[in-house]
């Protein structure tokens, strides 16, 4: 009977001592590239293209990184890109069509253009 205790006391000694988790500290993987979040990078991680851009890696469409390096970040360039994420477009990154974001804001659709184009080094 002691020893049925003593396993018992054991196990839930061992299962407490695993269950709390510490939600303050935040596994990032961390990159050559340092920026601020802001309200661009926030809106563009709530969106819908992370299915088609990557920070550093083509996928259907550009790199973040490749816009950046392409596009001054000037008012007018910052208004046409923001103009192309709300109408759609195709042919300066290739043959593939980014599809239109018709719902987005214009504002918010300037806020991520002025991130994306932050990232230039």
């Amino acid at each position: 009977m002691k020893r049925t205790y003593l396993l018992f006391g054991l196990a839930a000694l061992t299962l407490t001592s695993f269950s709390k988790i510490d939600s303050d500290k935040k596994y990032i993987k961390k990159t050559n590239i340092e920026v601020q979040s802001n309200d661009g990078e926030k809106l563009i991680a709530k969106s819908d293209c992370v299915g088609c851009h990557k920070l550093d890696k083509k996928l259907i469409g550009p790199a973040y990184l490749d816009i950046a390096k392409k596009y001054s970040n000037t008012d007018k360039n910052i208004n046409s890109l923001a103009d192309k994420v709300i109408k759609g477009g195709s042919g300066v990154w290739g043959t593939m069509p980014m599809s239109a974001h018709s719902a987005l804001k214009k504002e918010d659709a300037k806020s991520m253009v002025k991130y994306i184009l932050s990232l230039k080094k």
